[in-house]
């Protein structure tokens, strides 16, 4: 089978592009995307590499591929950048991996995401989103109204970014006025919306998702945790950047009952949302109260690095493992691998 891979490389020098530092944080070192093209070779498939934007658009029109491998972010501040590439695919009848234009687009807004998460009875932290059209003085009266109600602190964030873009070390607010530092900060360097919730002081969770509809499976969920505790741990980009010395990954030490809730409540978002083959869905624990907090339906896949690897690892499968089952539940799903076939 001929499968062509569709992705976003990051510029070799992301300081001339302009703009805050983390614009292309989502996008993949050229590492990423050999190691998944080597682990599909090594699957008997042909594999051809398709980039993104313009020059996607003139591969798949000049020798269309059998089967996209999608994990092409898009570029911008749209809301429904990574819609673009699945679009394309559909008009031209290619199928491909992963979720498709409307789940891509509701997941990556934040705001659409919690509530058709939320209305299917998940908990979700209480919240306004603050457009950037919006008069200042409004945004900034509606953002002091949530901190009267629901109490400080409250986080802000970019309400259309992935990969904790725009959610950086200084990212809570403890009173009116650094809400309003933050708002201001916010709204100019990322031309888009501000989600403004109520912190959730709990634990960071992350749960993997295999599969489709009823058929579905929790691969594995992670606590991720800081090495220095506090009670205000935000995984923000910073601590990204600097995992290795700042946060443990850590299989959850909870009982049988209370793992199968998690779980219950990621399958619960990944249906809501229609995210198909794959995803990764985000939980604060407070006490017994868990609260969703986005979910990433083109979930980062770098080798050793990536959240989903991570968690992947620990549970036994090694990168190769898990591109395979990612890449076989999409084929199964289309029709292009016999039913049955993807292991369990």
């Amino acid at each position: 089978m001929r499968i062509g891979i569709a992705f976003d490389l990051l510029p070799a020098d992301r300081a001339a592009v302009g703009g805050p530092d983390d614009r292309f944080e989502e996008f993949d070192k050229p590492e990423t995307v050999a190691a998944i093209a080597d682990v599909i070779r090594g699957e008997g498939h042909d594999v051809s590499l398709l980039g993104d934007g313009p020059e996607f658009l003139r591969k798949v029109l000049d020798d269309p591929p059998d089967f996209v491998f999608n994990i092409a972010e898009g570029q911008g501040v749209g809301r429904c950048r990574e819609a673009r590439v699945p679009a394309v695919l559909e008009m031209l009848g290619i199928p491909y991996s992963g979720s498709d234009p409307l789940t891509l687009s509701a997941a990556l807004d934040k705001d659409v995401a919690k509530r058709l998460v939320s209305a299917c009875g998940v908990n979700v932290p209480e919240g306004i989103l603050l457009s950037n059209t919006m008069p200042m003085d409004e945004a900034l009266d509606e953002a002091a109204r949530l901190g009267r109600r629901v109490g400080y602190p409250l986080i802000l964030k970019p309400a259309y970014e992935g990969s904790s873009k725009g959610i950086r070390g200084r990212c809570l607010a403890d009173d009116h006025f650094e809400a309003e530092a933050l708002y201001r900060r916010l709204r100019e360097d990322y031309e888009q919306p501000v989600l403004v919730e109520r912190f959730i002081a709990g634990m960071e969770i992350t749960v993997g998702v295999i599969g489709n509809g009823d058929e579905a499976r929790s691969l594995g969920m992670l606590a991720i945790l800081p090495k220095e505790p506090t009670d205000r741990f935000v995984y923000s980009l910073d601590v990204k950047r600097d995992w290795l010395r700042r946060v443990d990954y850590r299989l959850l030490q909870f009982s049988g009952d209370t793992l199968d809730g998690i779980a219950t409540q990621a399958l619960s978002a990944h249906r809501a949302l229609g995210c198909r083959d794959v995803a990764r869905i985000d939980f604060r624990l407070k006490g017994e109260a868990l609260y969703f907090i986005e979910a990433n339906p083109l979930p980062g896949l770098a080798p050793g690095t990536s959240d989903l690897v991570i968690l992947a690892e620990k549970y036994g499968l090694s990168h190769g493992d898990l591109i395979r089952r990612i890449l076989n539940t999409a084929l199964e799903r289309v029709g292009l691998l016999p039913a049955g076939a993807v292991a369990s």
